[in-house]
């Protein structure tokens, strides 16, 4: 392990992924691998008898710090907060063969978002990336047994709390449905044409909207809840925000069948479509830009 960067490079994913999962963000996870990274450059790492286990133990621990400070600023974020847009799932991949290994819907991250850092860490490090409870004990530095309650007070959270819907773990496949990219082109008729009839017919009657603009950009500041309301919020943004230079692409976005809207200045909006039974049960929008740098359609 002479070389720090070639012995560290095949466990980036595992690490990126932990973070990501940790912080929702994939801008601080890639700064909480880095840190990692340093922080291996600099070790004795010939006194390391367990690589991936000094590697993810050092990522959690930082992620558990950098929470810390995450959470000051969540306190205030100018309304709904949602994790950062990914397209490319398998590239987060824990490498294990665990239920919710492949899990990156917005709605598993919305619900770890309201555990404790702690019940966080341990929930993903044992239940997601396999870690024993002796390592998960040794990483963050309680007992086994305090771990194993921290486990299962998240577990009991992530099953009681995730919404409709998010029980199934994403196909790897990226490709989307035809039947699910039919119902996107036709959602996306109907809000260009401002078609509130055919707009509603395609909306669940207790779909909910939930739109992420961090302050930065205009966004609805509280959950829309309701076809008739969705409807009529929708076709307004979309006759006041439209711009004859923007242009759309699908792609799956956190597991889900999506659009991603992108300007001349690259990507302005993700919109991640929850459907059940040919109908909309939630859209995830997320227009903050400093959560859409890295979408660049390239």
């Amino acid at each position: 392990m002479s070389n720090p960067a070639a012995s560290f490079e095949p466990y980036r994913r595992r690490l990126l992924g932990l973070a990501y999962r940790m912080l929702g963000s994939m801008a601080d996870g890639e700064d909480a691998v880095q840190e990692t990274y340093l922080r291996w450059h600099a070790a004795d790492r010939g006194k390391v008898s367990d690589p991936r286990a000094f590697l993810m133990t050092t990522t959690a621990r930082i992620c558990l710090d950098m929470l810390t400070s995450a959470r000051a600023r969540r306190e205030e974020y100018v309304g709904p907060w949602l994790p950062e847009p990914v397209v490319d799932t398998a590239t987060l991949a824990p490498d294990s063969r665990t239920e919710l290994a492949e899990d990156l819907s917005i709605a598993l991250l919305l619900t770890l978002d309201r555990l404790s850092p702690l019940e966080r860490a341990a929930f993903l490090l044992h239940d997601v990336f396999d870690f024993s409870f002796t390592e998960v004990a040794a990483t963050l530095e309680r007992s086994e047994a305090a771990c194993r309650q921290l486990a299962a007070r998240a577990r009991s959270h992530v099953r009681e709390i995730r919404p409709r819907g998010a029980v199934a773990a994403p196909p790897r496949s990226a490709e989307i449905d035809a039947r699910h990219e039919q119902l996107m082109l036709a959602f996306v008729a109907a809000t260009r044409s401002g078609d509130l009839n055919a707009l509603t017919n395609l909306l669940a009657g207790d779909v909910r909207i939930v739109t992420d603009g961090g302050g930065k950009v205009a966004a609805a500041l509280n959950v829309l809840e309701g076809a008739d309301r969705a409807a009529r919020f929708l076709v307004g943004a979309t006759r006041k925000g439209w711009r004859d230079d923007f242009t759309l692409r699908f792609a799956t976005i956190n597991g889900l069948p999506g659009v991603i809207l992108d300007g001349p200045e690259g990507p302005v909006q993700t919109t991640a479509f929850q459907i059940e039974d040919a109908v909309i049960r939630a859209l995830y929008v997320v227009r903050n830009p400093d959560k859409l740098r890295h979408l660049s359609a390239g």
